[in-house]
């Protein structure tokens, strides 16, 4: 196993220093699911859920999550994001929810899109709740990621 980067040499959490590291182009794609009953899911759907349009307030709700990484997640940098974006697809037993997370800078941004895509599916429970308090979220990971000194990362399978 490498050296933590998150630790100095007594052991004791730090930040990275990113300083002397170059810029680079940097995009993060994260994905996680879902799982519901049928009524919550054609309540989603439809729009016609108890507390509104669900997904519109869960695109929100993951674009500022994004935002706000470096305040939620210790030792994280605080990013001037460039662009996030999320995306829904449905699926027979739930809602699929993927996110992006882009910015030039020096370290990358997969915390940002894991961030949003958590903060997405936390948001559809809550609206959702009312109709499936059994609902599962699942499978959130990291599916790609591009530019910095690793390069590009895909997710297996």
């Amino acid at each position: 196993m490498g050296k933590l980067t998150h630790l100095d040499e007594s052991g004791a959490a730090r930040m990275v220093d990113v300083g002397a590291k170059r810029e680079t182009a940097r995009t993060a794609i994260a994905e996680g699911r879902i799982r519901m009953s049928p009524d919550a899911l054609a309540a989603i759907r439809s729009g016609n859920a108890p507390k509104g349009d669900v997904l519109a307030a869960a695109r929100i709700a993951g674009i500022m999550a994004a935002k706000k990484t470096g305040e939620l997640i210790p030792l994280c940098h605080p990013l001037g994001l460039e662009s996030v974006t999320i995306e829904f697809a449905f699926e027979d037993d739930g809602v699929r929810a993927t996110a992006v997370a882009s910015l030039t800078g020096k370290t990358g941004v997969e915390m940002e899109a894991m961030t949003a895509v958590s903060v997405v599916l936390l948001t559809i429970y809550d609206m959702a709740k009312s109709i499936d308090k059994s609902m599962v979220i699942e499978a959130v990971r990291l599916l790609a990621k591009s530019g910095g000194k690793s390069g590009n990362w895909r997710a297996k399978g």
